[in-house]
């Protein structure tokens, strides 16, 4: 991630240039549209920028409006908590401004309208965003509370906030047992949510697909092996995790194949 100034009061979101660390595009107070359900007919986010003072080369992007030269560049676009600092960040394509108006935030603010590319920002995360910044991401449970197309935004937010939220914790060492409950497990999103939260307290991340699961059980994301996994109502689990998965030149349904990755990086599952 990359690390912004520290924001003011009111000031969420921060942009900075890809290409230059020292080159701090500004803060901005709200970004209507990034979490957008679909993208515009172009395939690019229209996003409003209000509350915000441009700098660098988001200045001479807003300086050159409806001319070829708008275009200011990629930037890392970080989203702040309630002082200022960053508690994830988003990669952005091609930002250009294409509007800009005073603002009601305040004297020599501007609201900015802009468009860009974003592919993780992804719809409903901000509302997750939110209750890391208020400090309510804070009991187990709260990620089966929403809608089921709503997980993958979740586990996105668990990823790109666990630096944040971990505040350099280490590992729990060798040997911990953790607990998975299995009656919410109804799909992949909802069993990479439950192992999350199981490994690493509400909001935890553990892997959001297969691949990300075996490179966090070779440490550094929240426990060490070998440990212990109770898995509660397993039986409903298997039953909903019966699809089949490829594995080379075979196919295995995902249960059975979470439980093969469990062991091969020396995890004891027990069913229960």
């Amino acid at each position: 991630m990359r690390t912004s100034r520290r924001g003011g009061e009111g000031q969420r979101f921060a942009l900075t240039s890809d290409e230059d660390d020292s080159d701090f595009w500004g803060f901005a107070h709200e970004a209507e549209g990034l979490f957008t359900p679909l993208p515009d007919e172009e395939g690019a986010r229209r996003v409003h920028l209000a509350g915000c003072l441009p700098q660098g080369g988001l200045l001479k992007s807003a300086d050159r409006v409806g001319s070829r030269r708008a275009e200011a560049g990629n930037a890392w676009f970080e989203l702040l908590d309630g002082d200022g600092a960053a508690m994830g960040c988003y990669f952005v394509n091609e930002v250009t401004v294409v509007d800009v108006k005073p603002s009601a935030h305040g004297a020599g603010l501007v609201d900015l309208t802009v468009t860009l590319w974003c592919e993780d920002a992804l719809p409903g995360a901000d509302a997750v965003w939110d209750l890391v910044r208020l400090g309510r991401l804070n009991r187990t449970g709260m990620w089966h509370e929403g809608a089921p197309e709503g997980r993958e935004a979740w586990l996105a937010v668990a990823l790109w906030s666990r630096r944040y939220r971990r505040q350099g914790e280490s590992d729990a060492p060798a040997g911990q047992v953790f607990t998975v409950d299995g009656r919410y497990i109804v799909d992949k999103d909802s069993f990479f949510c439950a192992i999350g939260e199981a490994v690493n307290g509400p909001g935890g991340y553990f892997g959001w697909n297969l691949d990300a699961l075996d490179d966090c059980l070779t440490g550094g994301w929240g426990a060490s092996t070998p440990f212990t996994l109770y898995w509660d109502a397993s039986a409903e689990s298997r039953a909903r995790l019966g699809a089949r998965v490829p594995v080379g030149d075979r196919e295995v349904a995902l249960f059975d194949l979470l439980l093969e990755i469990f062991e091969k990086r020396g995890v004891s599952v027990i069913l229960r």
